[in-house]
């Protein structure tokens, strides 16, 4: 395949590509709760939403909660810059960075039993193999899972473009938490040094996400961070713990400090995250009830 095809393919994929934290990890279900909370120290408050990156049509309107955070805050940071992930020099340079440039393929990198999995599940799901041999295991697994949540009528439409186009339609400031790269580099490290247990582990899950989506987007809904972690994070930790430790917890940490910064400044913030960040003890919540912070999970009505 020449690079032209490869580019043209990779273009379609892209932009949801760098959000496949939250596309992978954003379910389970709480009765009468969102996954929308309010920070509070003193008179300060932010608004912390946990999002999906990918939704159907029928996932609109989405919980009020949402809504209300957004018309009570003032500036909205997302977890990088969405509007340039629109630019075309931006897409070339993480094409150059997440795929192989020293002749390397996916069947010299990955085991045998992985590379036969890869294989058997690319010929089922109609896809040449040959369009994704250089692709890094982020870039690979991330355009995957895309293209499972297309088949099920998701669109790159989520959460944070809605909100980020919201945003710049009424002219409220944006940030990020992260650079773009940043989160490249991320997606460049993701299964760095156990190829063949991540894309084994990838492939496992595809095959129940099918049969678990409604469950996953009503969970969203209605903010259940208990189940969310049991079946979603924790097997995550537990089978593959540098993707873990990479993806959420050393993220987390690092966003720390940008989101406390926020409640020292004047006006109200809404932080929108892959809701995967928000739950279990590494998770966002519980860091900021450490730090003593009033943390309110805001219900459905």
């Amino acid at each position: 395949m020449t690079s032209d095809k490869v580019y043209k393919f990779f273009r379609r994929v892209v932009v949801s590509c760098v959000f496949f934290a939250g596309v992978v990890l954003c379910s389970t279900g709480s009765i009468a709760q969102t996954s929308v909370w309010q920070v509070s120290k003193g008179d300060s408050d932010i608004y912390l939403a946990g999002t999906i990156h990918l939704l159907r049509q029928q996932d609109y309107p989405l919980p009020a909660a949402f809504e209300q955070a957004f018309d009570a805050s003032q500036s909205l940071f997302f977890e990088t810059d969405i509007g340039a992930m629109s630019d075309m020099g931006l897409q070339q340079r993480m094409l150059q960075q997440l795929t192989y440039q020293d002749g390397r393929t996916l069947s010299a990198v990955l085991s045998e039993e992985a590379y036969s999995a890869l294989s058997e599940y690319a010929a089922g799901s109609g896809i040449p193999l040959g369009m994704l041999q250089t692709f890094k295991p982020g870039l690979l697994i991330s355009t995957l899972s895309v293209m499972e949540f297309q088949k099920l009528g998701f669109t790159p439409q989520g959460v944070d473009a809605y909100f980020f186009s919201k945003a710049v339609g009424e002219g409220k400031t944006r940030g990020e938490l992260e650079s773009i790269d940043q989160q490249i580099a991320m997606l460049e490290r993701m299964g760095e040094g156990y190829e063949s247990d991540f894309v084994l582990y990838s492939i496992r899950d595809f095959a129940e996400l099918g049969v678990a989506i409604e469950s996953m987007v009503q969970a969203w809904r209605d903010g259940d961070t208990g189940l969310l972690y049991a079946e979603f994070v924790e097997p995550m930790r537990t089978e593959t713990p540098d993707l873990y430790e990479n993806l959420l917890v050393a993220r987390n940490n690092d966003w720390m400090p940008a989101i406390e910064a926020m409640l020292d400044a004047e006006g109200t913030e809404l932080v929108l995250v892959g809701v995967a960040h928000l739950v279990g003890e590494h998770g966002l919540i519980s860091l900021l009830k450490s730090k003593g912070y009033d943390v309110t999970q805001l219900g459905s009505e």
